[in-house]
């Protein structure tokens, strides 16, 4: 069995924030961590917090099926503006009837 200090030792990202108190935080770590693009690990978590958790959930597994991107947080990006653009004209239909 391994000692705690060296399963610490062992995490992959390092620079990981430390203070992750709330649900959605955690989950934009997650997000970052799994798009490697831990650099913008404040943008993630803002998405967490305000988007619905379904659409962040779709753009990922889209992301991730999509493996020669050179970027899977710019194809992670433009996938999210196709899902809530398609998400807010099903609103406006909706709205219209």
């Amino acid at each position: 069995m391994k000692s705690i200090a060296k399963a610490i030792a062992e995490t992959k990202f390092k620079s990981r924030p430390k203070n992750l108190s709330k649900e959605f935080q955690v989950y934009g770590v997650y997000l970052a961590e799994s798009l490697q693009d831990t650099s913008h690990y404040s943008l993630y978590m803002k998405l967490a917090k305000q988007l619905d958790r379904k659409i962040l959930d779709e753009a990922l597994t889209f992301t991730k099926g999509y493996t020669s991107a050179k970027s899977k947080a710019k194809v992670f990006m433009w996938r999210l503006k196709e899902l809530k653009s398609k998400a807010s004209a099903t609103q406006d239909l909706c709205e219209a009837k």
